[in-house]
């Protein structure tokens, strides 16, 4: 399933109605948990026959389309799913994750009818009692390339710069390459965004601290504002300009950061982290979360599926304080950048870690042959040798 967004262009009282549908699809959401609330015993398809009774006892919910407002159920639902799961999980404690009311829904949902698409796939009709209408779609995707009926979802999404059209397109997509004969392990940091097992580093960006001087200044201005005024709510777009650029920022680089690794390598080791616990550090919350490591834990699966290559996530335990050559543990503390060990060897920590997690990645794919002989000859040889030999294919690919 891959999905395509385009930008949707429209007068003012189509928006409205689409608004409207939108806070419709949430009205049906929220009314179908509190229906589960006082029914504990209901299912997922008794959510959706209640649908029906909405629909009959609200003229503006008759007014969705019926699919529509069985993908809001199905949305309440998965929440209820995943409260019992959490429940049935040994690690669920205190926190259970109890499904709570939706204040703010920025999406509705339509299946397979409630939408007709144009013949020169640019523009969309919305055939409901809503009355969105058509709306001219622009983007770079090109949706003739596949039939209706492998579009099995089409949303409309609601966003700081305008609303958006995203089809859910069911096709398995896949893209052969030849075989590089190179694996890699990568180490992820707040310094660095990421250091391989080739001692070569990656700048971390830092998008959101490159921004932040523009985002509190538009917060000032939101602050300055009266309550419920037009102003501040249209200060409140700009600043939601704002933050919507840095998280595109940060979407399309992990997207080329990651393709371009796993098209360079036939084997990737990454941490397994737990970026929930590692964000519990309130001194270092904030740029954990502007280096958005798991959307690039997350883009590397997806390529690595798309590409055909092996990832590998490894146990990050001591992968810094473990000696690369010889395996013996050397505390050291997160001020410490450089391992030194007994044995002689002599490395940045991150250069380090990201031998030993490429060590620990091939021993849990049970890669042999020329991967293992890879390994071991670039755990061999000097940082100097790797950097020159690696980077010019890097940065081509």
């Amino acid at each position: 399933m891959i999905v395509f967004e385009f930008k949707a262009y429209g007068n003012k009282s189509q928006f409205t109605a689409v608004f409207d549908a939108i806070r419709t699809a949430q009205f049906v959401r929220n009314s179908c948990l509190r229906y589960w609330m006082d029914n504990p015993k209901v299912n997922k398809y008794d959510l959706n026959k209640y649908c029906a009774v909405l629909a009959r006892e609200f003229p503006f919910a008759d007014e969705l389309n019926s699919q529509a407002r069985q993908a809001s159920a199905e949305r309440a639902w998965s929440a209820i799913s995943r409260f019992y799961e959490n429940c049935r999980s040994p690690k669920g404690g205190g926190k259970k994750g109890y499904p709570q009311f939706q204040k703010d829904c920025r999406s509705v949902e339509y299946k397979s009818t409630g939408w007709k698409l144009a013949f020169d796939r640019k523009s969309i009709q919305f055939t409901d009692k809503k009355g969105i209408g058509r709306l001219k779609l622009k983007g770079t995707r090109d949706l003739h390339f596949y039939q209706i009926a492998q579009i099995k979802r089409v949303r409309l999404v609601k966003r700081a710069d305008g609303v958006y059209v995203q089809f859910c397109v069911d096709v398995d997509r896949k893209e052969q390459i030849e075989p590089s004969g190179k694996t890699i392990g990568l180490d992820v940091g707040l310094k660095e965004y990421y250091t391989d097992s080739n001692g070569v580093t990656v700048e971390n960006p830092r998008f959101l601290r490159t921004g932040e001087k523009v985002l509190k200044r538009s917060q000032r201005r939101v602050c300055r504002k009266v309550k419920s005024s037009k102003n501040r709510g249209k200060a409140r777009q700009i600043m939601g300009k704002r933050h919507l650029k840095i998280s595109r920022q940060r979407k399309d680089h992990a997207i080329k950061l990651a393709r371009c690794v796993v098209r360079s390598n036939d084997l990737i080791a990454y941490e397994d982290l737990r970026i929930k616990n590692l964000v519990k550090n309130h001194c270092l919350a904030k740029s954990i979360n502007d280096a958005s490591w798991y959307q690039f834990r997350i883009w590397l699966e997806y390529f690595g599926k798309v590409f055909d290559r092996v990832t590998v996530a490894v146990n990050p335990q001591y992968t810094s304080q473990e000696c690369s050559s010889c395996g013996v543990i050397v505390k050291k503390t997160l001020s410490t950048r450089t391992h030194v060990c007994q044995c002689g060897c002599r490395l940045d920590r991150d250069f380090n870690a990201a031998r030993n997690i490429l060590s620990r990645g091939l021993g849990t794919a049970g890669h042999v042959g020329t991967f293992a002989k890879h390994a071991s000859n670039a755990l061999g040889e000097s940082t100097s040798t790797l950097v020159g030999e690696i980077l010019p294919q890097q940065v081509g690919s």
